[in-house]
């Protein structure tokens, strides 16, 4: 007997991603769509799936990733999809995944080991995610660090005729679908560009829907002149703009977000389409060796964007061929070594280059003012260097502000927790038809347990997958099935406007 459609989701109380209050309802999905939401009790389903008692949503979407690689190298995505994660926006703080020579350079942080038959372009890379699918969709955005390095010497600025190349690779990313321009203006490849150049590149995406994303100058003492920087760029470029990781960085900088918070609210109200992402955690997590290239450890770092950060909070995060290391401070080590401690992390880098962080920076108060501030969505910034002791965000960053945030603090409703990770990221970067459990959108769902979802992951034991999430799917196809992966690889490759 012919069905009517391919699965029916019975009972759940549907969250769907706007922000409206919950409702009881059946979900029905025909092929890669939602075919209807409400009473479905008179459709033939070829699957049927209970979930009284649980929350269904669209599934969320990790706008501020760095799986550029680990799509390729760990396609099942585990430590995405596992934590509800359907869509990732892929090419953030500059490193993007085109020019491949230097992308794969820049890749060597996260993937030591990586090695890959080339592709061209972002198209190239596009098309290598649509002939080797993942679990979870994925869009692009252009890398400016990447960019620059495969034009020119990074220490200094552009002549016009690396600009102009720097222009065309651009447009060819623009043109293959990336939904933006990132940049990483901590990072060696970015700090050296000045404003002037990131407006001129960024401005190749005016008119296009494509939006400007940041890892800014200084996220410490000097935060507030660089959102006016980032700001700047994006009235001038007329392009929208994406502070990535909004936060205030060491203890000096503590509090700052207030005034961060009130520049976005002001650019909004001339008219400029300005946000921001945060992860759920007092922790950062990037490269030691920009740790180091910014001062960390040095007399007057607060002033190079670090905020005064000690030894003692900084731990290494994975040390290929030295994982003893891992999960120990830069303190501890320098005690055992009996070295200071810029000097114990030039050791470090010695011998493991790639070697990766955790920086525990923040404060929980300035987590909470942005996290409530309805110009933030949610990003885990996860670094997906598996094995190591990766940050604990990689994981459970959507669980975590779902279980802690939202219900055992009450900054937000759930529904509004739900829709800072749905609709809200899903317009911001273009994703057609993708972050509302409505009719005609793609079925990327996710089934969670409201009173048990929680990260459950620690920095010194991270690769977990967070509690209450039972159910994910994928374009109609489950990924997850009761907590476990299924390994299903139906993602896609998403492209601006499509």
């Amino acid at each position: 007997m012919a069905r009517d459609v391919d699965l029916l989701i019975r009972g759940a109380t549907v969250h769907d991603g706007t922000g409206s209050a919950p409702q009881r309802a059946d979900v029905a999905v025909r092929g890669d769509r939602i075919a209807a939401v409400g009473d479905c009790s008179k459709l033939r389903a070829s699957a049927s799936l209970d979930a009284s008692g649980l929350a269904l949503a669209p599934g969320f979407i990790d706008v501020h990733t760095h799986d550029d690689f680990a799509l390729l190298l760990r396609p099942e995505m585990d430590f995405k999809v596992q934590g509800g994660v359907t869509t990732c926006v892929v090419g953030n703080c500059g490193m993007g995944a085109a020019p491949f020579a230097i992308a794969k350079l820049m890749a060597r942080s996260f993937h030591p080991d990586a090695d890959f038959a080339p592709w061209e372009g972002y198209a190239g890379y596009l098309a290598r995610l649509d002939a080797e699918p993942p679990s979870v969709n994925a869009a692009v955005l252009i890398g400016h660090g990447t960019v620059r390095a495969a034009v020119m010497d990074v220490r200094r600025g552009p002549t016009r005729g690396e600009l102009d190349a720097m222009r065309a690779l651009v447009r060819e990313g623009r043109d293959a679908g990336a939904v933006g321009l990132s940049t990483g203006l901590v990072y060696e490849a970015g700090r050296n560009a000045a404003t002037d150049e990131i407006v001129e590149l960024a401005a190749e995406l005016r008119g296009t829907g494509a939006l400007y994303a940041t890892h800014m100058r200084n996220e410490g003492s000097g935060l507030l002149d660089s959102v006016r920087e980032a700001l700047e760029i994006g009235r001038r470029a007329r392009v929208p703009v994406q502070i990535s990781h909004h936060k205030a960085s060491g203890r000096d900088a503590w509090g700052k977000v207030t005034e961060s918070l009130r520049l976005i609210e002001d650019a909004q109200a001339e008219g400029l389409d300005v946000h921001a992402d945060q992860y759920p955690y007092t922790a950062g997590s990037t490269v030691l060796a920009a740790v180091v290239q910014n001062g960390a450890f040095d007399p007057g770092a607060a002033s190079r964007g670090l905020g005064g950060v000690e030894p003692g909070d900084v731990a290494i995060a994975s040390a290929k061929g030295r994982e003893a290391w891992e999960g120990r401070s830069i303190a501890e080590l320098a005690k055992e070594l009996g070295l200071p401690a810029r000097q114990t992390a030039e050791r470090v880098l010695a011998e493991v280059p790639h070697a990766t962080v955790v920086m525990h920076t923040m404060s929980e108060d300035d987590v909470r003012t942005v996290m409530r501030h309805p110009s933030t969505m949610i990003g885990s910034d996860g670094v997906p260097t598996l094995p190591g002791k990766p940050h604990p965000r990689l994981w459970g960053t959507f669980a975590r502000v779902l279980g802690r945030y939202a219900r055992d603090l009450g900054l937000f409703p759930l529904e509004e927790a739900v829709r800072r990770m749905t609709s809200f990221p899903a317009r911001k970067f273009g994703l057609r038809d993708r972050g509302e459990l409505r009719a005609g959108a793609f079925a990327d769902l996710v089934v969670f347990d409201p009173a048990r979802i929680i990260d459950v992951g620690t920095y010194e034991d991270p690769n977990h997958p967070p509690a209450g999430i039972r159910d994910v799917f994928v374009n109609g196809t489950r990924v997850v099935r009761d907590g476990a992966h299924t390994h299903a690889r139906p993602g896609r490759a998403l492209r601006r406007g499509a």
